[in-house]
């Protein structure tokens, strides 16, 4: 009796592979596409300093879509509150159509920020999803607004670069 061996019993093929990359043109419009929906915490805090530090405009405003509670607790300093299950109701009157919207949560274990801005965008308003949410705000060392004033707390060596203000991405 002949036994016969393919290759993938000979190499078994791994779970990263398992399933293959996209072709790189797949790739790139994906990839391309999950920009235009995201952003992450560092880019947010950075333009949002540097229009500060000029005077200008960031050209977008920063929506935070949690409970009162959770606000109360701390949140990106100049966001406008406005909890996801009030976002078509309010929307109109808090926010401006032609201006576009970075909505933001918890983090990265809550779609509320996902929710909001689904709720935004079927009204109408451009809009992008702040990656990492409160929690990576605070962990990459951004200061932030409590009930009681401002807040900051050192970055997460994890999260960002700790001798910089830049993490090279």
């Amino acid at each position: 009796m002949t036994m016969t061996t393919t290759t993938t019993q000979l190499n078994p093929v791994n779970a990263v592979l398992r399933t293959p990359p996209a072709s790189p043109a797949a790739a790139a419009a994906y990839f391309s596409a999950s920009l235009a929906f995201h952003a992450d915490v560092s880019d947010v805090a950075s333009a949002l300093a540097a229009a500060a530090a000029d005077g200008t405009d960031p050209g977008f405003v920063v929506l935070d879509s949690r409970s009162t509670a959770s606000w109360d607790q701390g949140h990106v300093p100049g966001a406008i509150h406005l909890p996801t299950a009030l976002v078509p109701e309010q929307a109109e009157q808090l926010l401006d159509r032609s201006v576009p919207v970075v909505t933001y949560c918890w983090g990265p274990g809550c779609n509320g920020a996902t929710r909001s801005a689904l709720a935004l965008a079927e009204l109408g308003f451009q809009v992008k999803e702040m990656l990492g949410g409160f929690e990576y705000w605070v962990r990459e060392g951004f200061a932030y607004e409590t009930w009681e004033g401002p807040a900051e707390k050192a970055a997460d060596p994890l999260t960002a670069p700790v001798d910089s203000d830049d993490c090279g991405c």
